[in-house]
This record gives structure tokens, C-alpha cells and sequence, in this order.
């Protein structure tokens, strides 16, 4: 894989892995729950399952991104580039539904997607070492 691809790649699965600390493990502090537009503890208490499970949707792909570049270092390119491809395709695919549900959460949206866009451009359009 590209190392330009597998950079981003690493970048997109230590921002999911961040999302899955915020969704999952912190999700009740004040400063985390008013990130997601949230105004009151009990609020957050309504919602904490939704964001509980949706954090390990975030860890999930992290490690997904993680097993394939594992694999692509340990020879079997194809298959780890193709793990990869698809973990950071979801990435980004969550990311529009995010910003088309509301567009309220654009920047949201974009720290969720430009570097795991960048991954899998790179990995269909940049070949495996970079030439």
C-alpha cells in the first residue's frame, strides 16, 4: 500500500479510535456530551446507548484499518489493502450520511472523512509503493 494511503489510514483509525473513547467511555461529561449538541446530563443519559454502541462502530473500523495494514506488512498486500479499503470507505460513507442527515455537522463530518478519503484515494489511485 501507498505510504501516502497507509499515513491517512493510520490517521482515520486514531480519529475513530478518539471517537470511540468519546462516544463509549466519556460519553457522560459534560464537555464530551455538549460536543454532540447535547444541553443536560439527562439528555445525554437518554442517548448515552445510541452513542455507547456507535463508539464500538468507530472502534470496530479503527481496528479493521489496523488488522489490514498488519496484514500488508506481513506480506499479504492484497487482502490487508483491501480490509483497509473498506474500513476507510465506511469511514466515509458514515461521514456523508452524517452531514446529509444534518449539516449542522459538517466539520464533524469532515475530521471523520478527509483523511480517511485520502486512504482510499491513495490506495486505488496511487499503486502499491508510489510510482
Amino acid at each position: 500500500m501507498h505510504p501516502i494511503a497507509a499515513a491517512a489510514a493510520v490517521i482515520a483509525a486514531l480519529i475513530h479510535a478518539g471517537f470511540f473513547l468519546l462516544e463509549s467511555v466519556w460519553f457522560l461529561r459534560p464537555r464530551v456530551f455538549a460536543r454532540f449538541g447535547l444541553a443536560s446530563l439527562e439528555q445525554a443519559r437518554i442517548v448515552r446507548s445510541f452513542a455507547f454502541n456507535q463508539g464500538f462502530y468507530n472502534l470496530f473500523l479503527a481496528v479493521g484499518v489496523g488488522l489490514g495494514l498488519g496484514l500488508v506488512a506481513t506480506g499479504s498486500t492484497e487482502a490487508g489493502r483491501a480490509i483497509v479499503l473498506f474500513a476507510c470507505g465506511s469511514m466515509v460513507a458514515a461521514g456523508a450520511v452524517l452531514v446529509l442527515h444534518n449539516a449542522r455537522f459538517l466539520r464533524a463530518a469532515a475530521i471523520q472523512v478527509v483523511p480517511a478519503l485520502v486512504a482510499v484515494l491513495g490506495g486505488l489511485c496511487l499503486g502499491v509503493s508510489g510510482g
